[in-house]
């Protein structure tokens, strides 16, 4: 059946019985195992820093469920010592079924890590620029209201157009994530690091000195120029939770316009800019702004665009294991969850 299933290859191992070596390779076959070989074998792969998932619905299956990182009991065949050791109950018994729980699974892991890379940004540039205007010149360009209303893009919108991206098939080619690998990966924060840098680069200049750039003048100048630095850092957001679809690669557009949910987040965070920006002044100390700012303002905001093309072309040498212990993957065969 290994061979047919393309898991034993002619250069592996076929064992049989109870005697076998503590340190197997990874591309092994065991056959008419007692449970105290399963659990060995368990236990020796998480040693060997593993990510170990068993399935089974036997009794006998129960030690090694349990030890594993992961256990699948089945549903219907299962017993009930197999369900109770295990983490996960297939009820259905298809094993199509677990694959759908791993691609799932790695989807939710990588659509958190999105959300909070675009979220540490956003924490990063709002306290930096409001606390070093406020030490500087005793003022904060970001008033309440307005942070408030960053704080509902970051949190809610936020973690709604990110968290409900769909899995793609690429997951499954990933290697699983080990339980001492930090959440916070270094490319994560490559890509924060490098995008606040950029907006606090560009709200610092205009906070400080925007007033002759823009040949700003008159007793609103004040007004309109905190006005543009709002709509700037909001649309700043708005591009850089687009950067956030994907940590690693350049192409951030593949299937954001077949997510509903995403892009109908987006348009809604434009318009209400626009509405907060041009008909609630009063409410959220903003003044309306004419195109050629609206238009600078939204150019400023898709730099970010560029930067993260940019940032993404760094190397970033993450602290990764060996895989398998020097093993080579396997060559040929179905793709195994």
């Amino acid at each position: 059946i290994a061979e047919e299933c393309g898991i034993l290859l002619d250069d592996d191992l076929a064992i049989e019985g109870p005697d076998f070596a503590t340190s197997l390779p990874i591309r092994c076959v065991m056959a008419r195992s007692s449970p105290t070989d399963k659990h060995v074998l368990v236990k020796n792969l998480r040693g060997m820093k593993e990510v170990v998932a068993v399935t089974g619905d036997g009794t006998n299956d129960a030690p090694a469920l349990h030890e594993a990182d992961i256990g699948f009991a089945m549903g219907i065949a299962g017993t009930e010592v197999a369900k109770e050791s295990a983490d996960v109950i297939v009820l259905d018994d298809n094993f199509a079924t677990i694959v759908n729980v791993a691609r799932w699974g790695r989807s939710v892991y990588i659509n958190i890590q999105k959300f909070v890379q675009f979220q540490l940004t956003v924490n990063i540039v709002a306290l930096m620029i409001n606390f070093i205007s406020a030490c500087v010149s005793g003022s904060a360009p970001l008033t309440a209201v307005q942070l408030l209303w960053v704080n509902l893009i970051m949190d809610t919108l936020g973690a709604l157009a990110l968290a409900t991206e769909p899995p793609h098939e690429g997951l499954m080619k990933r290697p699983p994530v080990l339980s001492t690998e930090s959440f916070i990966t270094r490319t994560m924060w490559r890509n924060i690091i490098g995008q606040s840098i950029y907006q606090l680069a560009v709200l610092l200049v205009l906070n400080f000195v925007g007033k002759k750039l823009l040949g700003f003048s008159g007793s609103d100048a004040t007004a309109v120029l905190n006005t543009f630095i709002f709509n700037t850092f909001v649309f700043c957001q708005v591009f850089n939770e687009i950067n956030s679809r994907d940590i690693e690669k350049i192409n951030i557009f593949r299937g954001m316009f077949g997510n509903w949910t995403f892009t109908g987040i987006i348009a809604s965070t434009v318009i209400f800019q626009v509405i907060i920006v041009e008909f609630l002044g009063t409410f959220a100390s903003t003044v309306p702004l004419n195109w050629q700012l609206w238009l600078l303002s939204v150019v400023l905001g898709a730099v970010s665009l560029l930067i993260a093309v940019v940032l993404k072309c760094i190397p970033v040498n993450e602290k990764t294991k060996a895989q398998h212990d020097g093993y080579e993957p396997l060559s040929s065969g179905p793709d195994l969850a």
